[in-house]
């Protein structure tokens, strides 16, 4: 057995558990063992997003003894699409190229 971490936040708390799992597990099989579905209902166990140690990773990935195994909520926005509409707003309120602070690029 190997001792490891399964994290999930939000932006009021977190909540963290502290596991033992079979060596040779893989992250997705300490996410369902953990328990943190039952306390945290808002995560759906059909699309996990997972990190160990702030590096995503597959559902398959085998882990180590004393990872922390993260699980991500999904985006509220793109962020390509939220840089576009801060550039496109700068734009039409005749503001300059927003990234030089102003200045216009050379």
């Amino acid at each position: 057995m190997i001792k490891v971490e399964v994290v999930y936040a939000l932006p009021q708390q977190a909540t963290s558990l502290s596991v033992d799992v079979a060596e040779g597990s893989t992250a997705e099989q300490v996410v369902l063992q953990s328990g943190i579905l039952d306390k945290c209902p808002e995560i759906d166990p059909t699309n996990l997003t997972l990190g160990i140690w702030n590096r995503t990773c597959k559902g398959h990935q085998v882990v180590r003894e004393g990872d922390r195994i993260e699980i991500y909520r999904p985006l509220i926005a793109d962020p390509k699409a939220a840089r576009r509409n801060r550039a496109e707003k700068a734009k039409q309120e005749g503001r300059a190229n927003p990234v030089t602070g102003g200045r216009p690029l050379k």
